[in-house]
């Protein structure tokens, strides 16, 4: 059965079409209680609770002693689904420029692909607390622009909030570089030449067969040359 901490993860990559849905469609909005709620307000609540997931999933996962592959492999994928689907989206509506967008979509992708390679090579790069501060101001400076669509007031804090998104980012990522260079890449690097060398062993062992039994087989010609020659001899010998 499907436990409670995968049941999240999976929920929150089912938030990712409502909130592009509530962020894309434009002047929908209820009236109740004398409230107008409209689209972005929508959308807010809508990545406020993901968010939420994606805290409880981990969280309840490790108290519960309920971490699965599975979870494992759809937890990073939902976050990114999630954040990379916001952003795009907030590039549509025009409450963010572009490039912040693909700088940094660009860095979760990059840290995702650097993990792959680390898992297949047995090691497993952990989560920083600069990239976990990176993921909550992250969270914060969207939140700010959902709201900032409507309330032009919030556009300046929301602006700056990204870049600090930014800065984390790159910083991030370029601790993430540093940690795979010195733990992969060495560790490749050192089973490479292990290799290399138990490689040549093979070739020198091969060849030092290889003259042994050439030279056991010249030996053995010899000894029968030897033996002919000999019989020959005496058999002209004790002919005469």
């Amino acid at each position: 059965m499907m436990n409670l901490p995968n049941s999240l993860t999976i929920a929150r990559i089912f938030f990712v079409p409502l909130l592009v849905a509530a962020l894309v469609e434009e002047n929908v909005s209820v009236h109740a209680f004398g409230i107008t709620i409209t689209n972005e307000w929508f959308a807010l609540a809508i990545f406020l609770v993901a968010a939420v997931t994606d805290l409880l999933d981990g969280y309840l996962a490790r108290r519960w002693g309920q971490v699965t592959t599975i979870g494992t492999l759809l937890d990073p994928i939902a976050d990114k689904l999630l954040i990379s689907a916001a952003l795009i989206s907030l590039v549509q509506v025009h409450a963010v420029p572009g490039w912040m967008v693909i700088l940094i979509v660009g860095r979760e992708f990059a840290i995702s692909g650097l993990r792959s390679i680390a898992a297949a090579e047995g090691y497993t790069i952990k989560a920083s607390d600069l990239g976990k501060t990176k993921m909550v101001a992250q969270v914060t400076a969207i939140s700010f622009l959902l709201v900032s669509i409507r309330h032009r007031s919030l556009a300046t804090v929301a602006y700056w909030m990204m870049w600090l998104v930014v800065v984390f980012a790159v910083l991030s990522a370029i601790g993430y570089f540093r940690k795979f260079w010195r733990k992969v890449d060495v560790r490749i690097k050192t089973r490479r030449r292990r290799e290399v060398l138990r490689d040549e062993r093979r070739r020198k062992l091969a060849a030092l067969r290889q003259g042994r039994s050439v030279g056991a087989g010249s030996g053995t010609v010899g000894a029968v040359e030897s033996s002919e020659v000999g019989g020959g001899v005496g058999g002209v010998r004790g002919t005469t």
